[in-house]
């Protein structure tokens, strides 16, 4: 069985674009680990930062649970997730004691800062997590670089509109009602991206995303997905091996 780390800026950010391909995942017996750079305490109009991270915190295990899989916070501030040295240390650390064979992040070019940022860091901290002068804290530096993977942004298109490449897709349709359920779980979040994001019903969006997806590669529902094999990453399918029997486009 392979270790396979999530991780992306906020509560429910990996819900939106990986959850069906993570619970394929768990069916099939594998160890998940679903981690979110930060609480998402900027997401709420009704509460304060603190009240707004525990909310969120919670929802995000409740979601883990479903296909049990552990989470973890980094704890970076909400809009305050930068590439800098102490960052990348941080993230190398998890990693390493993560200890993943997979690592699923965002994509390098969307919407939001924090998922630029956390992207640029987990491609950066899968390079420094074999370097052993490189230090960090208590775990032990990998073996090897881990398999890297990029979701779709968020539209699939960069800031200007323009569409973003990528290699394949997951059929997802066998598992999409988990998937729903996971998001449903970020119950706080239906009231903020009414309101920041002017979406009336995050969940029938979230839904609409993965038709399209689909729509792509002929199934009803699918994840996309793009692997980062610049030297030295790892260059051989292992999620695409993983998940044969859902794998499309490849």
């Amino acid at each position: 069985m392979s270790r396979v780390l999530a991780i992306h800026a906020h509560p429910d950010d990996i819900e939106w674009l990986a959850a069906g391909t993570l619970a394929l995942l768990a069916k099939a017996g594998h160890q998940l680990a679903i981690v979110t750079a930060t609480a998402g305490e900027g997401g709420s109009a009704e509460y304060g930062r603190e009240e707004t991270s525990r909310i969120r915190r919670f929802e995000a295990a409740e979601a883990a649970a479903l296909i049990g899989a552990e989470y973890r916070c980094l704890g970076f501030p909400d809009l305050g997730v930068f590439n800098d040295d102490p960052s990348r240390r941080r993230v190398t650390e998890l990693i390493r004691a993560i200890a993943p064979d997979v690592v699923i992040t965002a994509s390098p070019i969307d919407y939001h800062p924090d998922h630029e940022a956390i992207s640029l860091l987990v491609r950066d901290a899968c390079f420094a997590a074999p370097v052993a002068n490189y230090r960090t804290g208590a775990a032990e530096p990998l073996a090897a670089i881990p398999h890297l993977y990029f979701t779709d942004g968020a539209g699939g298109r960069d800031r200007e509109g323009r569409p973003q490449p990528r290699d394949f897709a997951i059929d997802v349709g066998a598992v999409f009602a988990v998937r729903r359920q996971m998001l449903d779980r970020h119950a706080s979040q239906a009231a903020w991206v009414r309101k920041h994001h002017a979406i009336d019903d995050h969940l029938a969006s979230m839904e609409a995303w993965a038709r399209r997806v689909g729509r792509d590669y002929g199934v009803e529902f699918a994840e996309g997905f793009r692997q980062y094999r610049h030297e030295p990453y790892p260059k051989t399918p292992r999620l695409q091996d993983l998940l044969a029997d859902a794998l499309l486009g490849a």
